[in-house]
C-alpha cells in the first residue's frame, strides 16, 4: 500500500479552477511549480501498487495513475474541479523494478541497471468532471557501469530510499547517467510539457498570472 498523506499548499489559481494533485511526492509539486501550478490540495493515494500477473510495466504505470485518480475523485467528489494523478515506473526488459526501500533492495536494482539502458515509464491521468485525459510517458536511460566504490557510496547516501528502480536521476545518481532519451522531468516523476498539455486540453487556466 502506498502511505496517504494530505497537505494544503497555498494556491494562486481561482476557487472555479480548484485543482487536486493526487500525490504525496514533493518531486512532482516541485514540477508543477516550475509551469506556474499552484496544486490547492496534495493527497497521497491510499491504493494497492501490486502488479498483476504478467501485467508489463507500460500497462501498469497507465492503470497506477487512472486508479489513483479514481480514489482522489473519490475522496474529494466535487470538492475538486481538476484532479491529476500520475505513477512512475522503472523497468528492466519486462521486469518491474520496485521502489527500493532497504539496502538490499536498492543494490539489485542498481546491479541490474549498472552499464546498461532502461525504460522509465510515467502514467498521468487528469479529470474533470465526466471527462478524462490520459497520457503515458517513455524515456530511455543509460547508466555507466558502476565501481564498487561508485555502489557503496551511492548506498550509503540513502538517496535510493523510496526511489523507483532505486536512484534519483535529479540526484547523486545524475553523475551515473551519461545519456537520456525523452523527458528528463518524467524520470524525475511528471513529464511537465505533457502535463501542462493535458490539464489545458480540459479547460485548466494556465500562465494567466503572467498573461494578466
Amino acid at each position: 500500500m502506498a502511505a496517504s498523506s494530505s497537505k494544503e499548499p497555498e494556491s494562486r489559481n481561482t476557487a472555479r479552477a480548484r485543482l487536486i494533485l493526487a500525490s504525496a511526492s514533493p518531486r512532482r509539486l516541485a514540477l508543477l511549480a516550475q509551469a506556474g501550478i499552484v496544486p490547492d490540495a496534495q493527497e497521497g493515494a491510499d491504493i494497492d501498487e501490486s502488479p498483476l500477473k504478467g501485467e508489463l510495466p507500460r500497462a501498469y504505470a497507465a492503470r497506477m495513475a487512472r486508479e489513483k485518480a479514481a480514489a482522489a475523485a473519490a475522496r474529494f467528489g466535487d470538492e475538486a474541479a481538476f484532479l491529476l494523478a500520475a505513477d512512475t515506473v522503472v523497468a528492466r526488459g519486462r521486469r518491474i523494478l520496485p521502489k527500493a526501500e532497504t539496502e538490499a533492495e536498492a543494490r539489485a536494482c542498481l546491479e541490474l541497471l549498472s552499464g546498461t539502458s532502461h525504460r522509465v515509464y510515467t502514467g498521468i491521468c487528469a479529470v474533470r468532471g465526466a471527462r478524462q485525459a490520459e497520457r503515458l510517458v517513455m524515456t530511455r536511460v543509460t547508466f555507466k557501469r558502476l565501481s564498487d566504490l561508485e555502489m557503496r557510496a551511492y548506498l550509503k547516501s540513502g538517496e535510493w530510499r523510496g526511489k523507483a528502480g532505486g536512484y534519483a536521476i535529479q540526484g547523486l545518481a545524475g553523475a551515473f547517467i551519461p545519456s537520456i532519451s525523452g523527458s528528463y522531468s518524467s524520470v524525475v516523476g511528471l513529464p511537465l510539457a505533457e502535463t501542462v498539455k493535458l490539464l489545458s486540453g480540459l479547460g485548466f487556466p494556465l500562465f494567466t498570472d503572467s498573461l494578466s
